[in-house]
């Protein structure tokens, strides 16, 4: 018997070492589930949405890993993190330390690029500090620097036989009067100074013009160069040096030929000087790198013109300067209407035929005398007029103004442009002239990755022997990280692109690059998704790069819906059968062969049992179109896009081949701008023809629908002001004299103040991800005792608000204006959420598809242009057919719905396609084709086309 237990031991002990079993999970809908998944493989977590795969993944494993992680911390640190609570499971065996690779992780800082996210920039400012060449931003020569031998050596050669005068230099182009420089300079014994050029004797208070730029340098010595004089010439150097902070001039007394020497980095001809390098200088996040005009930023806000004077044909009365509007009896325009006299123009004068001069003086400002014959005070009055202009007074309300409404008004009449400083660069000066075969670091930053490699590809043999040996160790590590990013199908990024443009699956594969530099062992990896945004062709590369990950040594979970990457795991768990409180199950789980031979949803799926039906006809449109002419913004070549309305129509193409740009970085824009006078600019284009045969447009992205657990479902959609208002009419409120604020979590008076109607609370956890926590004064329910008192049906606002959308749609369906905005919510799929369900807990495909059911049940017109960025993230085959169900209907009414998506299930059944490339960054940006799925496989160009011909069995 004991030899028996013994065994058993050991069999439970080996189980640990090779697998991690969850026992008893109970997170969200998780139906207290046992899982076991083995260690050092590739497992992928699939299932319809909201059945359960993140809340196993993530709010289970992961936050389990994260809680012991910080149980390790003395008892003194952890009293500044608060306590984290333990996952609602009975135990987890086998878990190793765990890194979370998730969507919503992405930084938005504008300070933040791919460069700084990698690590590759830090290397690359460290190769340039140690290993750059300095140039002369005057002259463009090489920078030189000397030492004291070197220095009196050079001297005695070039000047030999030469009187010369020693001097230090102290101003170099630069306005005052500099009489303290000239009283300090006499008083430590020095007689002489070379002022623009011109020896001079100086005297008591001595002074220069203020107004004019000068060039000053102290007489040290004059002495000529022969035998003998070798000590005096070092010591006059020396103290010339001392004077000059590491720079002298000697020039000619006869001819007048100057040379500078520096012990720091100078130029040889203008004498300017550079401090030695440190890798700071190449920062753009440093004060001693950034330029500071941008501050580093890259690009300015400037006031632009056209914004306000949008119409020259229109006078001043008329509203021809937008930020005054029409004429009104204020000041403003009195001011306005004195300068006219002035200058031969009045209100009602077309803003074009005004003069340049009164222009300039009504939009920048004036301190010119005027006579107003017309005084509004009775009778003519000659007067100084101070007037500020318009220019500056909206950048007095952008800058000072603490009103976030004056600051929106202002902020319409503004552009960003690249910095004029540093034109786009981010640097000083200074910094974007030290070179690596004649490269600056700002210039390999703009190259794409793919580019970038090859630079680095036989950089040895193009650079000096020293630099050899200083960069040798750098380069190696460049060179391998930037192959990480090639592996994960991101060469067609660049190093200073800005990680708030980065899709949710980009910036996860640079993670994930990072993770496999990183060379760690034993660790357990957890991947959402991190096929997002890319193409079937880079498919099999990402997949190849999780397999290197597991192989070093680690465990890799993916929560993931793609084909390929489920039937390439070592293990799949399948979750089920159905989403939300039917869901939570473990239907299927071991090899991908093994779950196929299981009756799933899944498996039925993937052997095609099931599957999304090919149209047998494409819709033929509404015969008119919208055409996008010339489109240059990043990678697009000078592209025209026509897009056919009343139809569904799928833009393609690799990563970073230029869909993003032309449809959210210029039609959006654009069809924002002329519907709804957006401040957003669109890309560079030509222009856009066919706007009549439309009226509105609506983006559903996949941005937060909040920040904060107050914001959910059903505030965004509105149907929650519905809710309160009737909660505001049943007898028990009309007795308390409640109101529907008092319903509102938002707003003091109903809600639990502990939490501030948020249910959780904040706690921040410094140097890890801020968590929330259960809020303990209401137990969740978000509101205080006394509001949770008023029933409806013998439900409190609490009870509706933790309802799922389905039992909220029989719980109101004798009230229609609720119950069809639920029904939206319902017909897209998301019938498994709850009402009250927090934002910060809902992926991007949910968020996305919340936004969707908003539209949806708004009334639309027929000729409105729904705009779709990968709407199929996060969806399981048999979420994506009833969302393009909903987007069908959409369709039939008259409407156009754009979708940019690599899914093909979506390009499949699409009325029309727009395919992009043929490759991504600098071998994209242009159309390979437009026309039907059918017509579009014919393009022997189109790597869509070679994946799309086997969907369609053609």
């Amino acid at each position: 018997m004991v030899e028996n237990d013994k065994l058993q031991l050991e069999d439970e002990l080996l189980d640990q070492d090779e697998k991690i079993i969850v026992h008893g999970a109970r997170v969200h809908n998780l139906q207290n589930i046992n899982v076991e998944i083995p260690r050092n493989k590739l497992t992928v977590i699939t299932g319809l949405s909201g059945s359960g795969k993140s809340s196993l993944a993530f709010d289970t494993i992961y936050a389990e890993g994260q809680r012991r992680y910080i149980e390790t911390f003395s008892a003194y640190a952890r009293s500044f993190l608060g306590n984290m609570e333990r996952p609602d499971v009975d135990k987890i065996t086998g878990l190793s330390p765990v890194i979370s690779i998730e969507q919503k992780t992405t930084n938005k800082n504008p300070r933040s690029t791919v460069g700084t996210v990698t690590e590759i920039y830090d290397f690359l400012r460290l190769l340039y500090a140690r290993a750059g060449e300095a140039f002369s931003y005057e002259t463009g020569e090489k920078m030189v620097k000397y030492t004291d031998d070197q220095i009196l050596k050079l001297i005695q050669e070039h000047f030999a036989d030469k009187r010369i005068l020693i001097m230090s230099p102290l101003v170099r182009g630069r306005k005052g009067h500099y009489r303290e420089l000239f009283e300090s300079t006499r008083k430590k014994g020095f007689l002489y100074a070379r002022v623009d050029g011109e020896v001079v004797e100086m005297k008591p208070n001595m002074r220069v013009d203020r107004y004019k730029n000068h060039f000053i340098e102290v007489v040290v010595d004059r002495l000529k160069v022969e035998e003998g004089i070798t000590k005096r010439l070092k010591d006059s150097v020396a103290m010339a040096m001392k004077q000059g902070h590491g720079v002298c001039l000697i020039m000619d007394n006869d001819s007048e030929d100057l040379k500078f020497y520096s012990r720091q980095l100078m130029c040889p001809t203008t004498g300017i000087s550079y401090n030695e390098p440190a890798p700071h200088n190449f920062s753009f996040n440093s004060p001693q790198g950034a330029c500071p005009k941008c501050n580093g930023l890259g690009r300015i806000a400037v006031i632009d013109q056209e914004k306000i004077v949008p119409d020259p044909e229109l006078s001043i009365a008329k509203g021809g300067i937008a930020p005054l509007g029409t004429q009104k009896n204020t000041l403003i325009f009195w001011q306005i209407e004195a300068l006219g006299e002035k200058h031969g123009f009045d209100l009602k004068t077309p803003v074009k035929d005004i003069p340049e001069e009164a222009m300039d003086a009504i939009l920048y400002g004036t301190n010119e005398r005027i006579q107003l014959k017309n005084s509004p005070l009775g009778g003519s009055v000659n007067y100084a007029m101070s007037y500020e202009g318009i220019v500056k007074y909206i950048d007095s309300q952008r800058d000072d103004n603490p009103s976030k409404t004056a600051q929106k008004w202002a902020n319409q009449f503004v552009r960003e442009k690249a910095c004029p400083e540093c034109d786009g660069h981010r640097l000083k000066k200074e910094s974007l002239y030290f070179k690596i075969d004649k490269k600056n670091i700002s210039e390999l930053a703009q190259m794409d990755i793919a580019e970038l490699t090859e630079w680095f590809q036989g950089l040895e043999e193009r650079i000096t022997e020293r630099q050899q040996k200083i960069g040798v160790e750098i380069i190696k590590e460049i060179r391998t990280r930037l192959s990480f990013l090639l592996d994960v199908g991101l060469e067609y990024l660049s190093l200073d692109r800005s990680s708030g443009t980065l899709s949710g699956g980009e910036s996860q594969r640079i993670r994930l690059a990072t993770q496999i530099g990183s060379q760690l062992v034993n660790v357990l990896y957890i991947l959402d998704e991190p096929s997002i945004g890319l193409h079937q062709r880079d498919n099999l590369r990402l997949i190849s790069s999780l397999e290197k990950l597991r192989d070093t040594g680690n465990s890799v979970i993916v929560v993931e819906h793609d084909k390929d990457m489920m039937m390439s795991a070592d293990y799949l768990v399948d979750m089920g059968p159905f989403a939300g409180r039917h869901g939570g199950e473990v239907v299927a789980a071991g090899t991908p062969q093994e779950v196929l031979e299981a009756d799933t949803l899944t498996s039925k799926y993937l052997k095609g049992e099931h599957q999304i039906v090919v149209p047998e006809e494409r819709r033929k449109g509404n015969g008119k179109s919208l055409k996008l002419i010339g489109c240059k913004g990043n990678n697009l070549k000078d592209v025209t896009a026509e897009f056919p309305l009343g139809k569904m129509i799928c833009v393609t193409g690799v990563s970073g081949s230029g869909k993003s740009s032309l449809i959210n970085g210029t039609l959006q824009p654009v069809l924002s701008q002329h519907f709804f006078n957006s401040l957003k600019d669109p890309l560079p284009f030509d222009k856009i023809e066919g706007l009549k045969h439309i009226d509105k447009v609506v983006q559903v992205d996949q941005s937060p629908l909040g920040r904060t657990p107050r914001s959910n479902p059903v505030t965004y959609t509105g149907v929650f002001s519905d809710i309160r208002a009737l909660f505001a009419q049943l007898p028990e409120a009309k007795i308390r004299g409640y109101k529907p604020g008092r319903f509102s979590f938002n707003v003091k008076g109903g809600r639990c103040e502990e939490c501030q109607g948020g249910g959780l609370k904040l706690i921040e956890m410094n140097f890890l991800p801020d968590v929330y926590v259960h809020c303990d004064a209401c137990n969740g329910k978000r509101y205080n005792r006394e509001t949770l008192e008023v029933r409806y049906k013998g439900k409190s606002i609490s009870d509706v608000l933790d309802m799922t959308i389905n039992q909220g749609v029989e719980f109101f369906e004798s009230l229609p204006s609720i119950a069809h905005k639920l029904k939206t919510l319902q017909e897209v799929g998301l019938g498994y959420i709850t009402l009250g369900q927090s934002s910060t807990t809902l992926s991007g495909g949910e968020s996305q598809r919340v936004k969707l059911a908003t539209e949806l049940a708004k009334k639309d017109t027929g000729k409105t242009m729904y705009i779709l960025d990968e709407p199929t993230t996060g969806l399981h085959f048999e979420d994506i057919r009833i969302l393009l169900g909903v987007l069908d209907q959409l369709v039939e009414r008259g409407n156009t719905v754009i979708v940019i998506e690599h899914n093909l299930d979506v390009i499949k059944v699409a009325d029309h396609i727009i395919d992009l490339g043929p490759e991504g960054g600098r071998g994209g940006g242009t159309i390979l084709g437009a026309g039907t799925p059918e017509e579009i496989v014919a393009n022997h160009n189109s790597y869509t086309a070679k994946f799309l011909k086997k969907e369609l069995d053609l």
